[in-house]
């Protein structure tokens, strides 16, 4: 087959559902793992779906998601253009072609005729009125301009027979299949011819779309023997199914939660990590590997490895992916991308955000989880006395502010601020007193954080917030004990 040729052609509809990302995803690696072209191509002939500023949407994801085509619209390339509209006087003649081959005919029928027909067939099919039509009936059409679609002549007997790269072979009986529109009245095509004319001109090898094409496969087989074309290697990926709140599963839709890849960006997912878990959405690596960078998949992809059975879309596994890949960054990195959530946080603040991310980045599913651990940074919230009594740390009412009141000295008398110091003096204070480390940790905490949750423990939060505010902070807690 030559070099290995995949396209993802998206329609411009403003959205990006995980299901076509993952097709995407799958597009890209069947052409990088073999060393291959991938193509994209901006389907845009439904008019009455397109929607303003959706081509951006589809550039900017694919490029956020890592996915960088070799050939489309932006980058220009052999094989264009790139756009279904700017081909669109290139169907028309394909079309022609077949009705001087006698396997396609123009059918004048009117949509009232049409609409009849199909409330009165099983099946509502069209009943091949014009299929037969004399010559002179068609000329005498013509001269009238009475208008016509084109449509393919369907075998009526027999059957089709495709292999599907995943679902291995499907036979359709052909007394099945409709005589399909190629060219509306409108003279332009419909999105299936469209779609062949395009493949085979730019030298399409493999095709991956969802198993929900399965069915109209046969059809564009058909077309390609008709034209005496080659047939593509075609891969059908399994559905995505969501979680119901009954424990059932149903096709992903928004009431799962968010589908689209820019909405799951918003929630604090990693473009990384979704693209990770959507790579595992239907493909199973040969050995256990779960974690992998885009160009380990490129490495590991296999169309082998790809599932029948559709998949569940489970927000939780994506958080545990988006957690591993935080915890892989280092602080700066960190730090770099939890930003605006830090400034959303603290506003200006005079906090380190490196220190910051260093206590964050084990405890973070999700960027969006980041304000509400660490608000307390800006501001002291309001808290009762009793959550400075803690069975498990061995503080009571009688030892609370005794033990605050020493770590406040022991602090107040150190002549620099850091961790180590901190630590050392906080650890020193508990010998000397001869009670356990959280004896005086718990206190020094509850008051500085004025919560019983925090990301870091009393040495950490101590140190981020510095010595001056660290003391203020202490000192309200004592006057609330006593």
């Amino acid at each position: 087959m030559g070099n290995v040729r995949t396209r993802f052609a998206p329609s411009p509809t403003g959205f990006m559902h995980v299901g076509n990302l993952r097709t995407a995803l799958y597009e890209y690696l069947v052409a990088k793992s073999q060393g291959g072209t991938f193509v994209l191509r901006i389907e845009d002939t439904d008019q009455e779906r397109y929607v303003e500023g959706a081509v951006d949407v589809i550039y900017k994801t694919l490029e956020t998601a890592g996915l960088k085509h070799d050939e489309g619209p932006d980058v220009g390339g052999d094989f264009g253009p790139y756009v279904q509209s700017e081909r669109k006087d290139m169907y028309l003649p394909y079309a022609e072609q077949l009705i001087r081959e006698g396997k396609a005919y123009r059918c004048f029928c009117t949509k009232e005729r049409l609409e009849k027909i199909q409330s009165e067939t099983v099946g509502g099919g069209y009943d091949r009125h014009c299929r037969d039509l004399s010559a002179e009936e068609i000329q005498k059409n013509l001269d009238a301009g009475i208008p016509y679609v084109i449509r393919q002549k369907m075998p009526l007997e027999g059957e089709t027979t495709f292999t599907d790269a995943v679902f291995g072979e499907i036979t359709v009986d052909n007394s099945e299949l409709q005589d399909q529109i190629l060219i509306k009245a409108d003279g332009y095509p419909t999105y299936n011819f469209a779609n062949v004319i395009d493949d085979h001109t730019m030298g399409i090898t493999h095709v991956v779309r969802g198993s929900e094409y399965l069915s109209s496969t046969p059809k564009y087989n058909l077309l390609y023997e008709a034209f005496g074309w080659e047939i593509p290697t075609y891969i059908h990926l399994p559905l995505i199914n969501g979680k119901n709140d009954d424990g059932t599963v149903s096709k992903l839709s928004k009431r799962h939660g968010s589908t689209g890849f820019e909405d799951l960006i918003k929630e604090g997912y990693l473009p990384e990590a979704i693209i990770n878990y959507i790579a595992l959405l239907g493909w199973c690596p040969k050995d256990n590997q779960e974690i992998f960078t885009l160009d380990e998949l490129c490495e590991a992809f296999d169309i082998s490895g790809i599932s029948k059975s559709p998949s569940v879309f489970d927000y939780d596994k994506l958080k545990w992916f988006n957690a591993e890949y935080i915890k892989a960054m280092t602080d700066e990195q960190f730090a770099e991308i939890a930003k605006p959530y830090f400034k959303e946080a603290l506003g200006d603040t005079e906090i380190d955000f490196v220190k910051l991310a260093s206590i964050l980045k084990q405890r973070t599913e999700k960027l969006t989880d980041i304000p509400e651990k660490i608000d307390f940074f800006k501001a002291l919230p309001a808290y009762e006395k009793e959550l400075f009594y803690n069975k498990k740390s061995k503080t009571n009412p009688e030892n609370a502010p005794v033990m605050l009141k020493a770590v406040i000295d022991e602090l107040k008398a150190m002549p620099q601020w850091d961790f180590d110091s901190i630590h050392d003096a906080l650890i020193g204070l508990a010998q000397k007193l001869e009670v356990k480390n959280g004896t005086v940790m718990w206190p020094a905490r509850i008051a500085a954080a004025g919560k019983t949750v925090t990301p870091g423990g009393a040495v950490e939060i101590l140190d981020i917030l510095g010595r001056e505010e660290s003391l203020r902070r202490m000192e309200e807690g004592l006057k609330k004990l006593n």
